[in-house]
């Protein structure tokens, strides 16, 4: 069975759209998300009415926002993370979200073709918090490896800042 990489990021906005405190995150949304897609490996992202997922609630927070996608490989993950104009957008990211109390990203192997839920990726995020890095849910610090492979976890070493956990 082949397997692909999903990854969830989560995060709660300073303030709602319109506001100009966030209007630089929502102004790169379609230039980010552009590169995302036309990136080697990129398989699938979560959307919701229009390009992104922004309009999509999770929770019962209006200001709480979920990303999603699913890659070929982890390796096309971390470069599009941090080898391409994603890493400056989000290099920004305390001017637009606040600091958030727990596991904010984390990645999980999935079945080829299969499209996590919002629900299923929620689930990972508590994993990750509650019982640290594991096989069911892990982040680019301690990436374990496909089911089947085998092997001891992966420091890919991610830039200290956005290591997945507050």
């Amino acid at each position: 069975m082949t397997f692909h990489l999903a990854q969830v990021n989560v995060g709660r906005m300073r303030a709602a759209k319109g506001d100009a405190q966030v209007a630089g995150f929502y102004a790169e949304l379609d230039r980010i998300n552009a590169l995302a897609d036309a990136a080697p490996g990129f398989v699938w992202r979560l959307v919701g009415d229009g390009n992104d997922a922004t309009d999509l609630r999770p929770g019962p927070d209006p200001l709480f926002l979920i990303n999603m996608s699913t890659w070929t490989d982890a390796d096309s993950l971390f470069d599009y993370v941090y080898r391409t104009a994603h890493t400056g957008v989000m290099a920004q990211r305390r001017d637009w979200l606040e600091r958030f109390a727990g596991a904010y990203q984390a990645l999980w192997w999935v079945p080829a073709g299969h499209r996590p839920t919002v629900d299923e990726a929620l689930a990972k995020l508590w994993l990750l918090d509650r019982y640290g890095p594991s096989p069911q849910a892990f982040t680019f610090k301690a990436r374990f490896p496909a089911p089947g492979l085998g092997g001891a976890p992966v420091d890919m070493n991610p830039d200290p800042w956005c290591v997945g956990r507050a």
